[in-house]
């Protein structure tokens, strides 16, 4: 039987209790929620084999925000969901080494709006490589960051894991930060959830086209994954509609995707929310009045 695809580890947990019908902790799984500026935050750990077969993730942290009030547009939502993002980066950012550079990955199709998400993070993002090496008179006090939008093999012929593999190789960053566009099984999480990892990304996986993954493995340094789920699968949509385990055929041999009619303020949005709160885990010293200046 098909399962309902959704690449969210908080949702792959609600999948497993309601197959189970189980009410007790999952093995090998933790799970809590907290708030970080009124924005609520859950947290998935994914321990052993136990919680990785559950799940089917790796195991790792994941991290995931509702950002329900973004598209409200709520009073100051904007500056708390960018400082909540910036919070929990910087959490899976502990432990690097002080000035190291890090790689900004941001993957996916800019010509396709809900597989935008990467390439536009990219344009919001702080990048320093260049000022702290050419003027470290002025910029030595900020980290090292370059980043790159990997586009898909489709409009350059290379695979975004080769490309940003070979830029590893060349500028030995001590991490990588890539993002990517998801795949939710609910209308009510697309964009308006943001997912943390700290496992790595398969890249194309919110459309279904899934590539070579990022990871420690094949990288050599660790990947944090950022990612907003745009899309649902028709199938599983119909499914969660008529409450029924069993996927209903809806693709007549195509893959049917479904998106919201305003993805494209909602990517850019999003993008905006995650370059900068990207930038400011990675430059803890800069306030966003400062990012503001610096990437508007």
């Amino acid at each position: 039987m098909r399962m309902r695809r959704t690449d969210l580890a908080l949702e792959a947990r609600e999948l497993w209790q309601e197959r189970t019908g189980a009410v007790t902790a999952l093995p090998g799984v933790e799970a809590r929620d907290t708030t970080w500026e009124g924005i609520p935050v859950n947290t998935v750990k994914v321990l052993d084999r136990r919680g990785e077969e559950a799940l089917g993730k790796p195991r790792g942290s994941y991290v995931t925000l509702t950002l329900e009030g973004l598209a409200g547009r709520e009073e100051d939502i904007f500056q708390r969901a960018v400082r909540a993002v910036a919070g929990e980066l910087t959490k899976l950012l502990q432990g690097l080494p002080p000035g190291g550079l890090v790689l900004v990955a941001g993957l996916g199709n800019r010509a396709i709006t809900p597989d935008a998400i990467g390439p536009k993070v990219h344009e919001n993002t702080l990048v320093t490589r260049h000022l702290v090496r050419q003027m470290p008179e002025h910029f030595g006090d900020l980290r090292p960051v370059a980043s790159l939008a990997a586009e898909v093999m489709g409009t350059t012929g290379v695979e975004s894991s080769e490309l940003v593999r070979a830029v590893c190789e060349k500028l030995q960053p001590v991490c990588v930060v890539a993002v990517d566009a998801l795949a939710s099984r609910s209308l009510k999480r697309l964009c308006r959830t943001v997912q943390l990892a700290d496992t790595g990304i398969t890249p194309g996986s919110g459309v279904g086209n899934h590539r070579m993954g990022l990871t420690r493995d094949t990288l050599g340094v660790p990947v944090i994954a950022v990612g907003v789920p745009t899309v649902v699968e028709a199938a599983t949509l119909a499914a969660d509609l008529l409450c029924t385990d069993d996927l209903p055929d809806l693709n007549e041999g195509r893959e049917l995707l479904v998106t919201p009619k305003d993805i494209d303020s909602q990517v850019r949005d999003l993008a905006k929310v995650i370059g900068y709160g990207l930038s400011m885990a990675l430059q803890p010293g800069i306030s966003l009045k400062e990012l503001e200046l610096l990437l508007s």
